[in-house]
């Protein structure tokens, strides 16, 4: 396998975006870091290692990962009673919240590392479209709303919103940048709209001496000490704290497996949006590894963990960002910008960061879903709105779950009231049924409903030439079929069965060979069950 392929086809364009897409990383990592209650450092940490893993050995080239809030909103109530059982040891532990963190990335890793190996990320590929813009609207309302957050200022009285000279000034600011994005890519492609908005804005805070909101005081309100930091550091001392979380196994299995999920959820749907954007397709199984081994890799080195990032991953493709060498240069700008270039950094205005992110959510909303909602079926626009209003009340990974589900009780509905029986007598008095539509667990009732075994001859053929034996529950319908006919000594004959569904019929009770009838014209269709193992 070339771990290196599609390294990078524009080297300006790759360095540049990613270069953009690090600037916009840092008050994200730091906001996620503040929700899930740990050190800002430990966000970007995380947002670091993420990116370089799966910049490297991830499934779909351009795609940027870091830390993300879904995953810290799960993080919050393991460390907070992390916290708490370290406060009441004998020899008390600090931040043992965080250190219980680590530990559960490293479980969150080898499962995410073992959805790859098992080939799951593959299964992304049946989320319904209604899914997926369901989600993609969901996320970009998200995306506004957590932007209005920055629209607030600590006071002593607490958290409350800026008003008068301060609104004004940074409305004013965001303008600015969503119009140097909107309208510079029509004068020239050369340079990503997103960096040239950014760099404007903070020349002209700096020359104008605007006192306004920046990355710095960002971090110092939310408590951090600012972006300076070194290298991270292994965390050997987590394997000596394992005796701390004797009676808490539970809470960290339980919060590793919906991490693991959220995790991989909102990746193989960002990789899936990606592949719209860009026309390519990525491989969600590869994802899924390098998605593992970044988390297991921050859990050792101290970061906050994560997963793909939508906004930022829309952000890099838009600037121009196709290859690997971008999300690199994300990595490595975001590490440099903490070794080094940290009072620089500080000095951008939040301002310019919120306009750049604006202008993503209006890229991302599929604003053609209120032009087609009226014209889909009802039940995709229920699946739509559904998943847009839970992504934005929950979460991603239940909005996705919750869709899906609903899309298939929908299918399993809709294809359990077509099968339908024509029926005929042969010259010879034996009564033919001919199947017509899919025989599956939903349509049992409906395939047994069209028999009337007690008034039929004694003579009984069941053609399967225009259906499809879709699952084992079908095989266990047929074969209780002939066992009600055989019991009134009637005789049954099954004709156009799949090579496999008399492999499993036969398997199930071999007397049914005598109920067969091979054909020249048999169908080559394979039941479900078997194609999936195949596959895998």
């Amino acid at each position: 396998m070339n771990l290196f392929k599609n390294f990078t086809q524009n080297p300006k364009n790759d360095i540049l975006s990613g270069f953009t897409v690090a600037l916009a990383l840092i008050p994200e990592a730091v906001a996620f870091a503040f929700i899930a209650g740990i050190d800002p450092l430990v966000g970007l940490y995380g947002a670091f290692i993420m990116g370089i893993i799966t910049a490297l050995f991830g499934g779909r080239p351009g795609m940027i990962s870091g830390a993300t809030g879904a995953m810290a909103v799960v993080m919050i109530h393991m460390i907070q009673k992390g916290n708490e059982v370290g406060d009441t040891l004998i020899n008390p532990v600090e931040n043992l919240g965080l250190h219980w963190l680590f530990i559960t990335l490293l479980i969150v890793g080898l499962i995410q590392a073992s959805a790859g190996v098992f080939k799951l990320g593959k299964f992304v590929r049946l989320i319904p479209h209604s899914v997926m813009m369901g989600f993609v609207n969901g996320l970009a309302i998200v995306i506004f709303l957590s932007q209005l957050g920055l629209f607030q200022k600590n006071t002593l009285e607490g958290t409350q919103w800026i008003s008068g000279i301060e609104l004004y000034t940074m409305l004013s600011l965001v303008a600015v940048t969503m119009l140097i994005m909107y309208f510079l890519p029509k004068i020239t492609t050369k340079v990503p709209a997103a960096l040239v908005a950014i760099v404007s804005v903070a020349l002209i805070t700096i020359i104008g001496g605007l006192e306004v909101s920046t990355v710095g005081s960002f971090i110092l309100d939310g408590g951090g000490e600012g972006l300076k930091g070194g290298l991270p550091v292994f965390q050997g001392q987590i394997f000596e704290l394992l005796y701390t979380l004797e009676g808490h196994w539970g809470l960290i299995l339980s919060t590793a497996i919906l991490l693991a999920a959220v995790g991989l959820i909102e990746s193989l749907m960002t990789l899936n949006l990606v592949d719209e954007i860009t026309q390519t397709r990525g491989s969600g199984n590869r994802e899924c590894l390098a998605q593992g081994g970044a988390n297991f890799l921050n859990g050792l080195f101290g970061g906050m963990g994560g997963c793909a990032m939508i906004g930022q991953s829309i952000i890099n493709v838009n600037s121009g960002g196709r290859g690997r060498l971008s999300g690199l240069i994300a990595s490595m700008s975001l590490l440099f910008f903490i070794l080094f270039g940290s009072n620089v950094i500080e000095q951008i205005p939040i301002a310019a960061l919120v306009g750049v992110m604006f202008m993503v959510v209006i890229g991302t909303f599929a604003w053609s879903s209120f032009r087609i909602l009226h014209k889909i079926p009802k039940s995709d626009a229920f699946v739509l709105i559904t998943v847009s209003a839970i992504t934005v009340w929950q979460d991603l990974a239940i909005a996705v779950i919750v869709g899906v589900i609903i899309s298939a009780l929908v299918f399993a509905w809709e294809n359990a009231t077509m099968i339908r029986a024509r029926k005929r007598i042969k010259k010879d008095g034996t009564k033919v049924y001919e199947i017509w539509g899919p025989l599956f667990f939903g349509s049992i009732q409906n395939f047994n409903s069209k028999f009337d075994i007690q008034n039929d001859p004694d003579e009984i053929e069941i053609d399967f030439i225009e259906s499809r034996v879709s699952d084992h529950s079908g095989i266990e319908s047929i074969e209780n079929l002939i066992q009600k006919y055989l019991s009134l000594n009637k005789k049954v004959k099954l004709t156009h069965l799949s090579p496999e569904c008399k492999t499993l019929l036969l398997k199930a009770n071999p007397l049914m060979k005598n109920n067969i009838k091979d054909s020249i014209d048999d169908p080559r269709y394979y039941v479900v069950t078997d194609l999936i193992d195949r596959q895998v």
